[in-house]
């Protein structure tokens, strides 16, 4: 809770550096999410299985990278705000990668059963 404290005013000042911070890992969590659900669904993986692979192979561990920046650098370093920006936007993009593997699975379970 500190971190974020600390680095509210760094995020509202530097709205291109938030950016800048944030598509690469747009870019990495849909991308992984997506390869582990199709690598899941064409090795034949149950649903049930499949979408919390694709959670897992998309994470982070933002709370491991947050405690490095914090121990090594402090809270008001940019290494700190680069973890915060992380965990801001893993949060809402991993919560819409479920909304997309739930309304999915119904397409997934065709597919499966067409194999």
């Amino acid at each position: 809770m500190l971190l974020f404290a600390f680095q509210g005013g760094q995020i509202l000042r530097q709205p291109l550096v938030i950016a800048i911070l944030a598509v690469p890992i747009l870019i990495q969590v849909y991308f992984n999410a997506g390869l582990a659900y199709l690598l899941n669904r064409r090795l034949g993986v149950a649903h049930c299985v499949a979408g919390p692979s694709a959670l897992i192979g998309a994470s982070n561990f933002f709370e491991l990278a947050v405690a490095a920046a914090i121990s090594l650098f402090g809270f008001e370093s940019g290494a700190a705000l680069a973890t915060v920006v992380g965990v801001l936007i893993e949060v809402p993009v991993m919560l819409s990668v479920v909304a997309i593997v739930n309304r999915t699975e119904a397409a997934y379970n065709r597919a499966m059963a067409a194999r």
